[in-house]
Parts: C-alpha cells; sequence; structure tokens
C-alpha cells in the first residue's frame, strides 16, 4: 500500500506545522504551501494527492478560489478537499468543492477522523456528498 500523500496550504507558521506533524504523526506524507499560488504551482505539475487540506485565508489569492481553481484541473476534480480555516465561510467552501468543513482551533480535534474518513469513501462520492463537520 502506497503512502497517504497531501497537501496542506497554511500561511499561519504556527498553526502550519502543528498540523503538519499531527498528520505526519499518522505516517501521511504531507507537503505544504504558504500561499495559494505556491499550492496552484504544485498542483499545475499534475502532482497526486491522495486529500488537499486548505485554509481559506492565504493572502492575495484566498483558499477558496484556489479550490474552485483546482477542482477545474482534471488531476483534482474529485480529489477530497477539507477546508480547514477560522473563517465562517462552510456554504461558500462546500458550493466550491470541499468536502469537509472544519473551523479552527476547535476542528483540530476532528482533523485526522475527517480525513480517514475521505480517504475511506467510494471514489465516485461526488465533490460535496460527504456531510461538512
Amino acid at each position: 500500500m502506497s503512502r497517504i500523500s497531501i497537501l496542506y496550504v497554511e500561511d499561519y507558521e504556527q498553526v502550519l506545522l502543528t498540523v503538519k506533524q499531527l498528520l505526519e504523526l499518522e505516517g501521511w506524507h504531507v507537503e505544504i504551501c504558504r500561499d495559494a499560488e505556491a499550492a496552484l504551482d504544485i498542483l499545475g505539475g499534475g502532482r497526486h494527492f491522495d486529500i488537499i487540506v486548505l485554509d481559506a485565508k492565504l493572502g492575495e489569492m484566498g483558499g477558496l478560489e484556489l479550490l474552485r481553481r483546482a477542482r477545474a484541473m482534471s488531476p483534482y476534480a474529485r480529489t477530497p478537499v477539507v477546508m480547514f480555516t477560522a473563517t465562517d465561510c462552510e456554504e461558500e467552501a462546500v458550493e466550491a468543492g470541499a468536502n469537509a468543513y472544519l473551523r479552527k482551533p476547535s476542528g483540530i480535534r476532528d482533523l485526522i477522523a475527517t480525513v480517514e474518513r475521505l480517504l475511506n469513501e467510494p471514489e465516485d462520492y461526488g465533490q460535496s456528498a460527504a456531510p461538512c463537520l
């Protein structure tokens, strides 16, 4: 079985390092980006990610726009995405294609379970079929 690969996009350093470490403790490989533009460059290269975790506020291009653009790329049209943010944007996140929505900071308790749930769903789950937490 191949190792799970996660793209994590977060611009706040302390949260970035904490969540990265939390995900890596599960044995998952975590690639980090500190802004949406860098993430878009990585996604544009067509690299495989089993799941994407991102914040809504990421500087000039926000996480919602990044999500919309990622969904428009065929390799990521169905990749599970968790919007992990302090921003109150659940409805917009789901409309943009997020499969799950977790609020910072309390949502960190549910992050691992949410990622595991999304990874274990059938591939034809649909972009927003999974309930947001």
